[in-house]
């Protein structure tokens, strides 16, 4: 049975094929209504209950919506550093050109616009003119010593060519792991991970033949500035001048930077330690589901009645638009009600809040165990539950009942599990019903007689079918519902003997009240049984699961074993895949840049600002009251790839230096550091700015956008800081020998590293 609005209904369910489009099957139905409306008799009315797509769009408005916010701030960026807008042109002209070829890119792989492409847009707005900054801050360089634009713009690409394809050739890499992941990770990401990869391609290309070329036609030589040019460039030189006083310092005191170092690392696994852990944030989709189900052996009028209970308490909210329960499906026992949410702009409260806020008074109605369920964020049945423990054994059903029992009564005190429950019901109501073959040979009946009798009569069983009005009808022959409720309606049965006589059908059968199991599992060829439960309000489908199976150890003899189902599975398999591919992503990039350095230490410099960027990370996900889930887990990944960035452009330059000029090894790093550090901070500024749309994203599906997001902001920032000290640092103990002809040996730091000596 089905209501809507407190109304009986009807239902018809659309499910759309696995290549269509939602977006369009929705519009095609909602087209369609209008018309339906005109047709239907007086007084009934036809109305969408519940639509999956509704969260779809919004998502896609919401990240559209961030994407315009990304751009302005990218902008606003190039535009304080550079102080000219036609300089910040070129770099911005990288953006359109970047994100039209990735949609040619996602065309030709079969790619479709969905959030997750969307996201990878968004991270690109911050990426793409990563490379174009850098080019033309060399180029604007070269001119501001003298050069003509022309020659500015060769002399400054070329200069840089093996950075940018060093950088680019980094954060490809870095997503080849992603997109070949096994499991829903690997499918989930696969598009996010190439469509960015494609967009830093691009950029690339587009850093090394059209920035140079708009560099020698826009730049001007000996320019005139005004006010606010000159105020700005004094700022940036001031910090410049403190960068080399304070790296100068850092060099002097190595041990406290690498002091500094190892306690950042260190803080940074202790601060993973403390972060949460769960497969995916739980989104605001606009929609609760209250699951309930009653006792095994209810009827459909049993289920339906207290179902009608559940539509008060959704009244009473005023955020509910609409409420839809069916009773009755896919089990007779099984109740479930749709409370469809006001748009995200018409409420203050999220849907969260909600459902916490009537967990307790769904789970009061008596007669059915019933609780509210958000729905999952990837795509799982409404009824998937976020922790599934699976107890299995050789032993009969009924000894681990008992130790199931057990587990739930032990835990049920937890506050971090709410309505644990497990699928092993042994009390399902059975009638046995044991014919006296005896009496009935002696009436001339035969058992297939009084078999049949009972399935027709309390099962029910179709005879024939007839013809009315054109339609075809099936004939059931079957007592009436009022005449089979209990085992003494068989009195009123009688079957015909031999001689025409009419006899009890109890007379000849014997009724025994007895329980069955509904049903008996099995997981990897072992008798089962599941333990399933919700989250409590603040805990993590980490650190429940981690309390259920610690509970669950201390219970189970030795011959037990524990297994995951469901999104408890995909959550321990997610974060085992996750690792391999940090594991793979750092192992591609140390490969990537060693084949470009030819060495094997140079690498190793540039990466040191990793673990870095972690700590800044995990703090910023941390007190941002974020999780390590797989969407922040992608972030992390991402930044793998951002933070080598300035490592490479540091080394490289100090490279140059040394190689070209014959410099030592602590001028070479102090000159690439303080040179490089105007496009380090555009860059890092670029990103991060770029990314804060994401940190602060509201409305459909923000929650996952805001754990990339934070991860980027925490991260850069943070890793960026460090890295401008710790690189050159490490750089100098680390760094091999450059066989150039004419070199001077390397003075003393203390020397070296005077402010303002040449």
């Amino acid at each position: 049975t089905t209501r809507y609005n407190g109304r009986t209904a009807v239902t018809l369910g659309v499910v759309k094929q696995s290549t269509a489009n939602p977006l369009e099957v929705s519009s095609a139905i909602r087209a369609l209504l209008p018309g339906l409306r005109e047709r239907l008799p007086e007084g009934m009315q036809i109305d969408v209950a519940y639509d999956t797509s509704v969260f779809i769009n919004e998502s896609i408005k919401s990240v559209f919506s961030t994407i315009g916010e990304a751009l302005v701030l990218v902008v606003a960026v190039i535009l304080i550093f550079l102080r000219s807008l036609r300089a910040t042109l070129i770099p911005v002209v990288t953006i359109p050109v970047s994100l039209i070829g990735t949609c040619a890119i996602m065309y030709a792989l079969g790619f479709t616009v969905n959030t997750l492409t969307l996201l990878a847009m968004v991270l690109a707005i911050g990426l793409v003119v990563d490379d174009a900054i850098v080019v033309l801050e060399n180029a604007h360089r070269h001119v501001e010593e003298g050069e003509k634009p022309f020659r500015a713009a060769i002399n400054g690409t070329r200069e840089i060519v093996f950075a940018i394809i060093a950088m680019t050739l980094t954060l490809v890499a870095v997503y080849a792991p992603v997109a070949f992941t096994p499991g829903r990770t690997g499918r989930l990401f696969i598009e996010f991970a190439l469509s960015l990869a494609g967009a830093v391609m691009i950029s690339g290309f587009i850093a090394l033949t059209l920035t140079p070329m708009m560099c020698s036609r826009l730049l001007k030589e000996h320019e005139t500035h005004g006010r606010i040019y000159r105020f700005l460039e004094n700022g940036l030189e001031a910090l410049a001048r403190g960068y080399r006083a304070s790296l100068g310092f850092a060099l002097r005191t190595r041990f406290l930077v690498i002091l500094l170092l190892v306690l950042t690392v260190v803080g940074g696994g202790l601060m993973f330690r403390q972060l949460q852990s769960e497969l995916s944030p739980i989104e605001d989709r606009g929609i609760l589901f209250v699951l309930g189900t009653a006792p095994e052996g209810a009827t459909i009028d049993f289920s339906s009645r207290y179902a009608r209970q559940f539509e008060p308490i959704g009244a009473a909210l005023p955020e509910v638009a609409s409420a839809y329960a069916v009773a009755g499906s896919p089990t007779v026992s099984d109740v479930v009600s749709f409370l469809r949410l006001k748009h995200w702009d018409e409420r203050e409260r999220k849907q969260q809040e909600l459902a916490e806020l009537i967990r307790e008074d769904i789970s009061k109605i008596a007669g059915v165990r019933a609780f509210v369920n958000n729905p999952p964020s990837l795509g799982q049945s409404i009824r998937s539950r976020p922790i599934q423990l699976v107890v299995m054994s050789t032993r009969p059903f009924n000894e681990i009942e008992s130790y199931v029992e057990r587990i739930i009564g032990a835990v049920r005190d937890y506050p971090g599990l709410t309505n644990v429950d497990h699928d092993l019901k042994l009390n399902k109501p059975q009638i046995d019903i044991k014919m006296d073959r005896d009496k009935i040979a002696d009436l001339g009946l035969s058992v297939e007689t009084i078999g049949r009798t009972l399935e027709t009569l309390f099962g029910g069983r179709q005879v024939t079918r007839f013809n009315m009005n054109g339609k075809q009808y099936d004939v059931i022959v079957q007592v009436a519902a009022d005449d089979r409720q209990t085992p003494n309606d068989l009195s009123q049965v009688y079957v015909r003997t031999r001689n025409g006589e009419m006899v009890q059908l109890s007379n000849l059968v014997t009724v025994v009240e007895t329980v069955a199991p509904k049903e008996l599992n099995r997981f990897n060829q072992l008798r089962s049984v599941t333990i399933s439960a919700n989250l409590g309000s603040g805990f993590s489908q980490g650190e429940a699961l981690t309390h259920l199976e610690q509970v669950a150890r201390s219970i189970l003899p030795p011959d037990f074993q524990l297994d995951y189902d469901g999104m408890s599975r995909e959550f321990k398999s997610s974060g085992a895949s996750i690792v391999l591919v940090f594991i793979l992503a750092a192992l591609f990039i140390y490969l990537v840049l060693s084949a470009q350095f030819e060495s094997f230490i140079d690498p190793l410099v540039i990466m040191i600002a990793v673990p870095l960027s972690m700590t800044g990370a995990f703090v910023a996900l941390h007190y941002s009251g974020c999780t390590l889930n797989i969407y922040s887990q992608i972030g992390l990944v991402t930044l793998i790839g951002l933070i080598t960035k300035h490592g490479i452009l540091i080394v490289d330059f100090a490279n140059q230096r040394r190689d070209q000029l014959g410099e030592d090894v602590y001028r070479a790093v102090t000159e690439a550091a303080v040179i490089r550090l105007r496009p380090i901070l555009m860059t890092t500024g670029a990103m991060v700015l770029g990314s804060v749309p994401l940190a602060f994203a509201g409305g459909a599906g923000a929650e996952s956008r805001q754990q990339i997001g934070w991860v980027i902001v925490g991260g850069m920032t943070f890793g960026t800081l460090l890295t401008l000290f710790v690189v050159p640092t490490v750089y100098t103990l680390m760094a091999r020998a450059r066989h150039v002809v004419g070199a001077e040996p390397a003075p003393h730091p203390t020397h070296a590293m005077q402010p303002g000596e040449d």
